[in-house]
């Protein structure tokens, strides 16, 4: 009688699961090759000269609208400082520009943010919270997790009393593709420790509407 082996259904062992192999960051030429094909599939020619070097400029552009994957948000809020005379209130950086990639469409996200926190000890450079907001917001995102990022890198790196971080933006995938609405603007708001509910949430939001 033959042997059968055994099924994965009659073994305790689980089929093995497929492994992805690391993702290898595209050359500087293949970026410029994918631009080529756009413009072509777009229904224009890629080799006339008013389209010659848009390849070039376009990654050129890429390495800035994008340059938060080469930042270390962590490494921005190293530097702090504790000599601040017993300060204890609400520190708040209003109105710092967002400019960011919707990772849906690839349309743009522009509005503004609002950047709070409650210090325990130390304080942090207000030139950090925007390079902070940049160095995610650089990225391809949605405006949720953006929202998200940035006050979770202040709590974990600050470790505040409280975090508050209100994002206001309108997006170009909504405005200049399918119901192309212009004018709506997304508000995206999150809150930790002492900003999260009572008197600390009612103050973050009366300096945010002042």
């Amino acid at each position: 009688m033959l042997a059968l082996s055994p099924t994965a259904a009659e073994t305790s062992e689980a089929p093995a699961e497929p492994t992805c192999s690391p993702y290898l960051r595209p050359t500087r030429s293949e970026a410029e090759a994918a631009v080529r094909t756009l413009i072509g599939w777009a229904g224009d020619d890629p080799r006339r000269e008013g389209l010659r070097a848009t390849p070039d400029r376009v990654v050129r552009a890429y390495e800035e609208w994008f340059a938060g994957y080469d930042q270390d948000p962590t490494g921005i809020l190293e530097r702090t400082f504790g000599e601040v005379a017993g300060y204890n209130e609400m520190v708040l950086l209003r109105d710092i520009p967002v400019e960011s990639v919707c990772e849906h469409h690839m349309a743009a996200i522009r509005g503004v943010a609002h950047v709070a926190y409650l210090p325990r000890e130390r304080v942090v450079g207000i030139s950090k919270l925007a390079r902070l907001v940049d160095a995610y917001a650089r990225r391809l995102q949605i405006q949720e997790r953006l929202t998200a990022e940035i006050a979770d890198e202040l709590e974990r790196t600050l470790r505040p009393r409280g975090v508050a971080v209100v994002i206001e933006a309108t997006h170009e995938c909504m405005s200049s593709r399918g119901v192309r609405k212009h004018g709506a603007m997304l508000m995206t708001r999150r809150f930790t420790g002492v900003f999260e509910s009572g008197q600390g949430r009612r103050e973050v939001l009366a300096a945010l509407a002042g």
